[in-house]
């Protein structure tokens, strides 16, 4: 297979051998990582470890489970990339030609406002080909996906009843939450729910009604749920995994869910919120790794979350605080 032309950058180091570490990175998997940029397993094995041998450093960990980036492959990784998007640059600038698609991943529980500001970012994206992922999925998920490189960021939300649990499992994966806005439970029911011209909803009564929440696959302990109300104080519990079948459900079935009062014009127009009155709050927040700087397309993504929450924040208040999650 052909590997490509090599360009020594310092030393030895060559701009294939910050390529193959980077998708190595990428998959967690030598052999996909072989697949992606076409060649042999051994000849990618090799040019790793001839890599990390001119470093001194352990840029991946090997074990029967796959690759897992090193502490200090981490901010080689980061620097590799910058490298990387800048030689891209450059050659595009010269040959009209792009030879790095732009990658950007990230993993998020089930916010309508983070889909939009991915969008946002897509749209933004000037290269003519591109490598994004948007992952919606369960919570312990979404720290294994940072923690592995699979995604860059996390979005997540911490509370009183979860953050201690959190927090810990952050720490161990060497990665940090960093607050990108509070916000105060509100129940979401259709406009025809018999508590939909309520003010404010208290929990007791919501007794009658189904209580939808997202199943958290394996890793079902309390403090992963994506619900600030625990659905073990309920007696109508009904878990789903997607979007569009906890909207069918909470209109089909006079169900309720409860999440942050951030509104999106993606959510269902026939669904409502109203205030939920429990003393807790939500604080959504971004997981990354520790000490690594976000690459553009993160920065732009984490900017358009932030503009996404105060135009919703606005148009709550002119709705009389009506919102979605």
């Amino acid at each position: 297979m052909h590997a490509g032309p090599h360009y020594g950058i310092l030393g030895g180091m060559t701009l294939q051998q910050l390529k193959y570490a980077d998708a190595v990175a990428a998959c967690g998997s030598l052999s996909e990582a072989a697949r992606r940029v076409f060649v042999t397993q051994p000849t990618l094995t090799e040019a790793i470890r001839t890599l990390e041998e001119e470093l001194r450093i352990a840029i991946f960990t090997r074990s029967s489970r796959g690759v897992a980036v090193t502490r200090e492959g981490d901010e080689f990784l980061a620097s590799a990339r910058q490298i990387l998007d800048d030689a891209a640059r450059i050659q595009e600038k010269y040959t009209g030609k792009a030879v790095r698609r732009p990658q950007f991943s990230v993993s998020c529980q089930h916010y309508a406002f983070a889909v939009e500001a991915f969008m946002e970012v897509v749209k933004s994206n000037g290269a003519e080909s591109y490598d994004f992922t948007m992952r919606e999925t369960v919570t312990s998920e979404i720290i294994a996906d940072v923690a592995s490189h699979r995604s860059e960021i996390g979005i997540l939300y911490l509370s009183r009843r979860n953050e201690r649990a959190i927090s810990k499992i952050l720490r161990k994966e060497e990665l940090v939450f960093e607050e990108l806005f509070v916000a105060k439970p509100h129940v979401f029911l259709g406009k025809r729910h018999p508590l939909a011209k309520k003010t404010v909803i208290r929990p007791q009564e919501l007794d009658a009604y189904p209580y939808l929440t997202y199943e958290q696959g394996v890793e079902n302990a309390l403090y992963f749920s994506e619900e600030v109300m625990p659905s073990i104080d309920r007696k109508k519990n009904i878990r789903v995994r997607d979007r569009a079948t906890m909207t069918n459900l909470v209109l089909g079935l006079d169900g309720f869910t409860v999440a942050s009062g951030v509104y999106s014009k993606a959510y269902n127009p026939a669904i409502v919120s109203v205030p939920l009155k429990l003393d807790d709050s939500i604080r959504v927040g971004m997981v990354r790794r520790a000490g690594i700087p976000l690459s553009p397309a993160g920065a732009k993504f984490v900017d358009a979350v932030r503009a996404r929450v105060a135009g919703a924040r606005a148009t709550a208040e002119s709705r009389n605080g009506k919102g979605s999650k």
